[in-house]
Order: C-alpha cells, then sequence, then structure tokens
C-alpha cells in the first residue's frame, strides 16, 4: 500500500494545475495510489494542534525576524555562522500583544527539546541505523508567517495520522530526518523507516531544474513516451539518455 499526500500549504506556489499534473504523470506512469490523496490544506487544524502541545510545552517560541534581520545578524561579529539561525527570538519573554499584532513564525527550541528527547536516530529500509549529531538540528521554523505549519512539522502529523510505516524520498531531503525524527519523539508518535533514494540528474551530475528547462514527464508524454515502458526501465535501474543516478 501507497499512499499520495499533496504538500500544497504554499499558497503562492502551489496551484490546482500543478495539483492535476502530478495526477496525469502518476497515472501515465502506471502507478496507483491507495485511497483518496491527502491535502495537507485540509488538515490545517491537525497541524495547530501539534503545535499548541510543543507551545504548552515551552518547546517553540515566536520568531519576529525578517529574512534580512537574520542575514544581517549572521554576518555581525557575534553571529554564529554554522546555526543558519542566530538565535536572536529566543529567550525572548512572551509578549501576546506583540504576537497579536506582528507577524511571526513560530521555532523549535533546539536546547530544550534536545534536553527534552535526546539525540534522535533512524533506520533506513536496508538496516542502517543512523545517529544524528547536535549539529544537525537547529531551531527549525514549525509554522511560518505566511503558512500554519512548515514542511517537518507537517509531513511529522501526516506520516502518524496516516499510519506511515516507510519513507520514501529524495537522498536531498536526508538533511530533514533528525528535525523530524525529534518532533516524532516529542509529540510520541511512532518511528517510520526511511528510504532516501538517489536522484535523477542531468549527465553533468545538475539537477532537473525548472529554470534550466529540464525535460518534464508531461513533456516525454506529448512527444509518444510510453510511460509505463519508462516505468519498467527505471525499476530496472536504466534511465533515458541525458540522466544519471546521483547521490550527494
Amino acid at each position: 500500500m501507497w499512499l499520495l499526500r499533496i504538500e500544497d500549504l504554499d499558497p503562492g506556489r502551489c496551484r490546482a494545475e500543478f495539483v492535476e499534473g502530478i495526477l496525469e504523470d502518476l497515472t501515465w506512469l502506471g502507478l496507483q495510489w491507495d485511497g483518496e490523496p491527502l491535502l495537507q490544506s485540509a488538515r490545517t487544524d491537525a497541524y495547530a494542534a501539534a503545535l499548541d502541545r510543543l507551545r504548552d510545552e515551552e518547546l517553540v517560541y515566536p520568531c519576529f525576524c525578517t529574512r534580512a534581520d537574520i542575514a544581517q545578524s549572521l554576518t555581525a561579529p557575534h553571529g554564529d555562522a554554522g546555526s543558519g539561525y542566530p538565535g536572536t527570538c529566543r529567550g525572548l519573554p512572551d509578549d501576546p500583544a506583540r504576537r497579536a499584532s506582528t507577524p511571526h513564525s513560530w521555532r523549535l527550541d533546539c536546547a530544550r527539546a534536545l534536553a527534552r528527547a535526546g539525540l534522535p536516530a533512524w533506520t533506513e529500509a536496508d538496516g542502517t541505523r543512523f545517529e544524528a549529531s547536535a549539529s544537525d538540528i537547529g531551531d527549525a521554523i514549525l509554522a511560518r508567517k505566511d503558512a500554519p505549519s512548515s514542511y517537518h512539522l507537517a509531513c511529522v502529523v501526516d506520516d502518524a495520522d496516516s499510519s506511515v510505516t516507510l519513507v520514501v524520498r529524495g537522498e536531498d531531503l536526508r538533511p530533514s530526518t533528525p528535525t523530524q525524527r525529534l518532533l516524532q519523539t516529542l509529540l510520541g508518535v511512532t518511528e517510520p523507516r526511511y528510504l532516501h533514494h538517489p536522484l535523477v540528474t542531468h549527465d553533468d551530475g545538475r539537477r532537473l531544474a525548472k529554470r534550466d528547462l529540464a525535460p518534464t514527464l508531461a513533456a516525454m508524454r506529448d512527444t509518444g513516451v510510453d510511460g509505463h515502458q519508462l516505468a519498467d526501465r527505471l525499476r530496472a535501474g536504466g534511465l533515458p539518455l541525458g540522466f544519471r543516478l546521483t547521490r550527494g
């Protein structure tokens, strides 16, 4: 059994025609998901409940920084260039009036979370056990100013509610796993296994990107490529000319 999830929490990037394109591509490849696709945009209450739980346990804090504020702080002599976020708002006294009037995100208090749950670990599909270090996890954003949940929190909640036992995703998302495993422990949900697969890239190793006019499945379909045959070839480890599998 495999499930299809549409991660459509970013209104600026998610459009109905993009979702239709995903469904068409999968059908063309002969891949049929089980049940109705899960739309994250319909599950904001579940994410809010998880965030409320973390907030009640004082494991998150409001962040009022803009991207410009963060960039400026990281270039200052006292900034921690390796953290990705200098902790400007960490430790500020709670100010409900400011929260009510000023756009803000909610960040994980990594130090408190690790003190509560310890360093996370996870198991890959081949049985390899990985252990994270503290440097793998920062004060990640769990809810943004313009979205009810971040990728980290939404995935953890959805995986748990859907009883997912194996998470299959690209190797480029492996760095997300320590933060998500930490959240799973904090929220008391079951740990899934993970399969992080290599990426299909151009022959020179460049990632496929719209800005490079990378060929799409829709374009292959329009030129008469047989989707089922393409899927069988990919399963056997074969790739069309001009592509290769790349590990990070």
